[in-house]
């Protein structure tokens, strides 16, 4: 699996190495800064990997860590279609990311990259020391755990999103940042950021095709033996706190934190106190896999 050569950038004292995977499925971005252990960063839909760049911050002294973006975000080439949106896609994505990273690692995801890195972490393809989830978006594990109230409000959302953006609402995704933020947080966000969101909708919309196309049940979590982190914010959306309370009862070796006022875009709004509860987290990882 060729890489390109990678180049070097100077954000203060930190020298990242950026560079791009030539996978033979389309390119991956590949950002890395920092020494130690390694942690690879999965970011959520909408975004790259500079959404880390708040908490990776505080992080980069203790390890060395990996950012990517997902398919159709950045520089990583979509790889998924309407016909055939399967996770399994982005999980690979995700993979050539941890087999250039040369060693096992600890993964960590948010929003659909949590969901995208616990579909890597069963798929057991590549080497993993720990697993830590952000608010995966696990509609399907609601339905399975017959929670169908939560399950419903999940899709809502997105028929409410999907049908405005079908009918032409250029800012329909805000029906999705709102449902996980709250109201008013689409109108909150800078220009820029609103901009991207607006610009990958169609992204995003295949990106939610592959999530209720992952038969995600809790038999399947039973099966996995890694430590995992999983965290939730106090004031996410009570659907998304349950489905991420699921995901943990149904591991081996979890732990579950709520982060106090956080919602879903905890990675940038409580970087410190998350930043903290990860480093924990792989701390107690390393030491017992040591």
């Amino acid at each position: 699996m060729p890489a390109a050569i990678p180049t070097l950038r100077r954000a203060s004292h930190v020298v990242r190495h950026d560079m791009t995977i030539e996978d033979p499925c389309g390119r991956v971005d590949y950002e890395e800064c920092g020494r130690g252990p390694t942690v690879v960063f999965a970011p959520g839909s909408c975004s790259t990997g500079a959404a880390w760049r708040p908490l990776i911050s505080h992080c980069q002294a203790q390890f060395r860590c990996i950012t990517t973006s997902l398919p159709g975000y950045g520089g990583t080439a979509e790889r998924r279609s309407a016909a055939d949106p399967a996770i399994a896609h982005v999980a690979a994505a995700l993979e050539a990311v941890i087999r250039r990273a040369g060693s096992p690692v600890h993964l960590v995801g948010h929003s659909f990259g949590g969901l995208a890195a616990l579909a890597v972490a069963l798929r057991q393809y590549v080497p993993l020391v720990s697993l830590t989830i952000v608010e995966a978006p696990a509609a399907q594990l609601l339905e399975a755990a017959g929670e169908h109230a939560h399950y419903r409000a999940f899709r809502g959302m997105t028929q409410a999103y999907f049908a405005a953006f079908a009918a032409g609402d250029p800012e329909a995704i805000a029906t999705m940042i709102d449902f996980y933020g709250g109201v008013g947080t689409f109108a909150g966000w800078p220009p820029r950021v609103r901009a991207y969101a607006v610009e990958t909708t169609a992204v995003n919309i295949l990106d939610w095709a592959s999530a209720y196309g992952y038969p995600l049940a809790p038999a399947m979590l039973a099966t996995l033996q890694l430590p995992v982190l999983v965290l939730r914010g106090s004031a996410s959306h009570p659907a998304v706190k349950r489905a991420n309370e699921l995901i943990s009862q149904g591991l081996k070796h979890s732990a579950l934190a709520t982060v106090d006022g956080a919602a879903h875009f905890m990675i940038t709004t409580h970087a410190t106190v998350l930043a903290a509860l990860i480093q924990d987290h792989i701390g107690r990882a390393v030491a017992k896999h040591t």
